[in-house]
């Protein structure tokens, strides 16, 4: 079976548990209540990838979650009471750059 087609695997297929898309929307929730001023940006799909959501802090630390639609990255973003962008409009700002240079530079990464 190829690796892209493992369907139960991940919490951003539609058909993922429960327990899977709670246990995203838990890890993100308390990054967001554990930072200041965090942001959310949608990925969309690729022929690799699902769609994601990253979510960014004031100084550029981040996280990465699959979620299954975009129309879910948004609706996350409204629970959660964040601001969410399209990565394809809005690019990713330079804080989250400068953070992940920093943490190689540090030998964190």
């Amino acid at each position: 079976m190829p690796f892209w087609s493992r369907r139960g695997k991940s919490a951003s297929v539609p058909g993922a548990t429960r327990a899977d898309r709670d246990a995203v929307e838990a890890h993100l929730r308390q990054f967001v209540e554990s930072r200041l001023f965090v942001e959310g940006y949608v990925e969309p799909s690729t022929n690799i990838t699902s769609t994601t959501v990253v979510l960014i802090a004031h100084d550029g630390e981040w996280t990465r979650r699959a979620v299954a639609t975009r129309e879910d990255a948004f609706g996350l973003g409204k629970r959660l009471e964040i601001p969410v962008y399209d990565v394809n409009q809005t690019g990713y700002p330079a804080r989250m750059r400068e953070w992940t240079a920093r943490q190689r530079r540090d030998g964190k990464a």
